[in-house]
């Protein structure tokens, strides 16, 4: 299949309903990514997605100097703080050249969660980092247009906890280690292990913090990737592709089998994630024809209806979120659109 049949892919076409005029977030989002609609067109759904819909609630949320609920980090409260937040924005389609409060939002959780290290915390300290939060608030900042030098310091960070390698013991508050300079007193740094291993998986390698962290490598243009995040994102491939990815079969399962939320489609996706959002992570970083992902994205294929739409299978703490996004079980115009741009990408 070339770029202009890769529709042929669905067993209807369901654009028509992505752009219905009630759903303005949805609708600027299909002329963006599947229509490929004309700039002007795009700019004015954008205009309306900002000031209707749910990116406007949730901007009505945010406290003045930019952030949500109480200051600081934001990691809490789940789903109504900072963190949740911003990636909400992120997923809708914000951006900050849109309206200044998402820019607001960036520089505040800039200065308050992302250490001098290149770590973002979720408390304060940099020992508290992870790997799950790191790709998360890079994927996040980068899709709403966040291009602030201390990012690519982030990056690296990142790529470093991947490796594995010269990987400092201890950190003090800025993020640093006495080789690096760092005044004390310094913290043990006990989160990571090689190939996405963290403490809270019990040091064994945890898929959902690979999965964010190859997304947040995806949205790093192939020029300013570093050959430290190039080996990165090659063990990363290892560790996705070294399986067939729609079983969900990779390393690090704690009870020896995978979590069944995997094949559960989501939105937003927040802490967790699914088959949908590895296919997402590997054709943005290349691996769309790779033969590994053909049962992937057959998966994702055959989840649609007889009207090419996918349901909403899962949603974390549903009564805890900003604003709705559908009924479970039922068709789901953001998890079609997840869907769509993936077997889209996957064709070009």
């Amino acid at each position: 299949m070339g770029k202009r049949d890769w529709k042929k892919q669905l067993k209807a076409d369901p654009t028509d309903w992505l752009l219905e005029p009630d759903d303005p977030g949805v609708r600027y989002l299909a002329l963006r990514d599947i229509v490929d609609a004309d700039e002007k067109e795009i700019k004015a759904a954008s205009r309306q997605a900002h000031r209707e819909g749910p990116i406007a609630k949730i901007l009505a949320e945010m406290n003045p100097e930019g952030y949500w609920v109480k200051p600081g980090s934001g990691y809490s409260p789940k789903c109504h703080g900072t963190v949740w937040s911003v990636i909400s924005l992120a997923e809708l389609g914000a951006s900050i050249e849109e309206d200044e409060r998402v820019a607001t939002a960036c520089f505040y959780y800039l200065e308050h969660a992302l250490t001098r290290g290149g770590q973002f915390t979720g408390s304060g300290n940099p020992v508290s980092t992870a790997g799950c939060l790191q790709g998360n608030m890079l994927t996040s900042l980068m899709d709403i247009g966040c291009r602030d030098d201390r990012l690519n310091t982030a990056y690296e960070w990142m790529a470093r906890t991947v490796i594995y390698e010269d990987l400092p013991r201890q950190l003090n508050s800025d993020g640093l280690d006495a080789a690096e300079g760092g005044p004390g007193p310094f913290r043990d740094l006990k989160r990571f292990g090689p190939q996405f291993a963290c403490r809270t998986n019990k040091f064994l390698p945890c898929g959902w913090a690979g999965v964010k962290i190859m997304l947040a490598f995806s949205r790093l243009p192939v020029e300013r990737r570093t050959g430290l995040v190039e080996r990165a994102i090659k063990i990363g491939e290892d560790f996705f592709l070294s399986v067939d990815p729609s079983t969900a079969g990779f390393p690090g399962h704690r009870t020896g089998v995978p979590d069944k939320r995997w094949w559960q489609f989501r939105f937003p996706s927040f802490w967790g994630a699914d088959i949908l959002q590895i296919a997402e992570a590997l054709t943005g970083l290349g691996y769309g024809n790779d033969p590994r992902l053909a049962n992937t994205l057959d998966y994702i294929r055959g989840k649609q209806d007889e009207d090419g739409r996918w349901p909403l299978e899962f949603i974390d703490n549903n009564h805890k979120m900003w604003v709705k996004y559908g009924s479970m079980n039922k068709p789901n115009k953001w998890v079609t659109l997840r869907a769509l741009r993936v077997l889209k990408r996957a064709e070009e």
